[in-house]
């Protein structure tokens, strides 16, 4: 062992323990047992059996183990953003894909065409950028990785730019936030604006954050450690002291988080953000209601911005695999078309194919700073298909890879334009784009939405 360092030799790591022992002892707290004069006996801590503790201190660890319950947050509400309750909706149990038949999955395959004729399947591209980043991607120090990540976040800022999102007195809530990168760069776009505040949420503990090297004083960083599911944004402090409008933005918004995040925006935010001695508006048309205020002069969008809860949304779209028939906010149009939760189980396996390929063209070459990168990116994602989500030998000689390429896509809009219609339905102005080249991300599709000042909301029954 090192000097001043634990004797124990960690044979998973084939290294020697690096805890630095108390004075006099050769063994680290965590093995204190292996001290050959002590008698004191450890045991696994009943919280986390991963670590132990001396068992005549068990009742004093357990007050200040990391992994005791912790007091929930006051923004925390259980299951708000959860959607379905009736579980009776949801099938007991799902046949995986690879145990269907062929006449099975050419059912299904027909069922996903039929359900998609009409729709917009030939997204508008719309690659930008923002001179934000100008100086980042010119960088020769960015490694490949690390230029990709940037061209995305580039292309993000400018779609927002060109939706007027960046703008002063706003709030920019970044949901699945990881280091913070993506509010990183929103940040310095609007390095001369007043009275910006970003809110970050990761439900898990993140190393190597960036929001926590912000000097500026005019934007304050703050993260929310919660799970999307439960989070009020009405009951976030800085929201219920400044009622500023808010931006929702997320870089690869993994699966069924997209749908919580949606849910979470422009459902339990903007209900609690009416006012609380008006009548509550119709469910749909909530939103709408946020844009009737007539506009003063062009110029003047702050005046009206006070009145929208939720001012804009923009979030690349990750990980379909990943949705869940719980969460996900487009079940009545799946409904509309003939479809229930049988099919979204296997039309969200089967939207795996579109990338399945990128198993084998995974760079494993990274810059350090990527390789501690925990932002959602779709190389992250991805790694985790498993063989018959992307792809058995029964379906090998049955569809080839561009059929699968192709249905994989397909499914993917299918559930892509679920969204865009709820989003409708709730009274904004949705859209699908591609914002970057394949090359770059195969997860390359952006959704947007802005409120839709020309709907009239419905008369209260």
């Amino acid at each position: 062992p090192e000097p001043g360092r634990c004797a124990h030799f960690v044979l998973r790591k084939r290294r020697f323990c690096r805890m630095v022992p108390a004075p006099g002892r050769r063994f680290c707290g965590e093995h204190g047992h292996e001290e050959e004069q002590n008698d004191r006996k450890r045991i696994p801590c009943p919280l986390d059996p991963k670590h132990t503790v001396y068992e005549d201190q068990l009742q004093k660890h357990l007050k200040k183990c990391n992994s005791r319950e912790k007091p929930k947050p006051v923004y925390f509400v259980q299951d708000i953003n959860a959607g379905l309750k009736d579980v009776a909706e949801i099938p007991e149990k799902q046949v995986p894909l690879s145990s269907l038949s062929i006449e099975e999955l050419q059912n299904l395959i027909v069922k996903l065409k039929k359900a998609s004729n009409g729709l917009e399947l030939h997204l508008k591209e719309q690659i930008l950028s923002h001179q934000a980043l100008q100086e980042a991607l010119s960088d020769p120090k960015n490694g490949e990785s690390a230029f990709k990540h940037l061209k995305q976040q580039a292309s993000i800022l400018g779609n927002m730019e060109k939706l007027h999102l960046l703008g002063p007195g706003r709030c920019f809530v970044e949901f699945g936030a990881g280091r913070g990168k993506l509010s990183h760069w929103v940040d310095i776009a609007l390095e001369n604006v007043e009275s910006v505040q970003f809110l970050l949420v990761e439900r898990a503990t993140t190393r190597f954050k960036v929001d926590g090297k912000h000097k500026r004083r005019d934007s304050i960083f703050e993260r929310l450690q919660v799970d999307i599911q439960h989070l009020c944004l009405n009951k976030v402090p800085i929201l219920e002291k400044k009622k500023l409008p808010v931006v929702g933005i997320g870089k690869h918004l993994c699966g069924a988080a997209t749908d919580l995040a949606l849910r979470c925006l422009v459902e339990s935010y903007t209900t609690c953000c009416e006012g609380e001695d008006e009548e509550p508006a119709p469910k749909r048309c909530r939103a709408a209601q946020t844009e009737v205020a007539p506009h003063k002069s062009a110029g003047n969008e702050s005046t009206t911005e006070e009145h929208k809860p939720v001012a804009g949304i923009v979030i690349a779209l990750c990980c379909h695999h990943k949705c869940d028939w719980t969460h996900y906010v487009g079940r009545d149009f799946f409904k509309s078309v003939g479809l229930g939760p049988v099919e979204f189980h296997y039309f969200q396996r089967m939207s795996s194919w579109a990338t399945c390929g990128m198993q084998e063209t995974k760079s494993k070459a990274s810059t350090s700073e990527d390789s501690e990168d925990q932002t959602n990116d779709t190389e992250e994602h991805e790694q985790t298909l498993s063989r018959t989500e992307s792809g058995s030998d029964t379906l090998q000689g049955i569809l080839s890879v561009e059929e699968r390429k192709e249905i994989g896509c397909l499914c993917k809009r299918l559930i892509d334009h679920g969204r865009i219609e709820y989003l409708q339905q709730q009274g904004y102005r949705a859209a699908l784009q591609y914002y970057t080249e394949p090359a770059v991300s195969l997860e390359n599709v952006l959704l947007t939405a802005v409120p839709n000042p020309s709907l009239i909301p419905e008369p209260t029954m």
